[in-house]
């Protein structure tokens, strides 16, 4: 459990926390996003979400959505790996979904390197079901990549879904 001095808060991510974000960023992918890159994927505002996970003033997590019509897909999502296994994951995707619905998004897909069966497992508490695969998805290692998608997140099911995910981490500010 996380103590009530390390209450994790998500927010918006803001150019303000990009050292946080890319610090992670080379840490957990061999081939990091660059700091231009998350620049203009902020400035894609009618099409793109990005949340942030914070301890205090650091970085812990974070998590991107891009939207088309009533389709979503996670563009990512990490988390320092001084603090996996504490909900943080968890509690980007919450946020990341309660945007979408609230954008109107009926469906939600994303890729998944097939060794990474912990973040499959985060996924399926989601919903997220196997849907197919991208062979050689990622140049680094060629390693293949699942796919996964989510449906009806609009629905009133879906948001107790989000509720119930919610209680089990206890406090969180948003």
């Amino acid at each position: 459990m996380i103590a009530e001095s390390e209450i994790i808060e998500v927010t918006p991510l803001r150019r303000r926390h990009l050292r946080g974000v890319l610090r992670i960023e080379r840490a957990v992918y061999s081939q990091p996003w660059s700091h231009g890159l998350f620049v203009s994927e902020l400035a894609l505002r009618n099409t793109r979400t990005y949340f942030v996970a914070r301890v205090g003033s650091k970085v812990v997590g974070y998590g991107g959505l891009m939207e088309a019509t009533d389709e979503g897909h996670i563009t990512t999502l990490a988390v320092d790996p001084e603090w996996t296994r504490r909900g943080i994951a968890t509690r980007l995707l919450i946020s990341l979904f309660e945007s979408a619905r609230s954008h109107g998004t009926a469906d939600v897909t994303l890729e998944v390197r097939v060794s990474n069966l912990a973040a499959q497992a985060c996924y399926r508490n989601f919903g997220f079901v196997p849907a197919g695969m991208r062979k050689n998805y990622y140049p680094d290692t060629k390693e293949d990549a699942l796919i996964m998608w989510v449906h009806e997140v609009d629905t009133p099911a879906y948001g107790e879904r989000l509720e119930s995910l919610a209680e089990r981490l206890g406090p969180v500010s948003q």
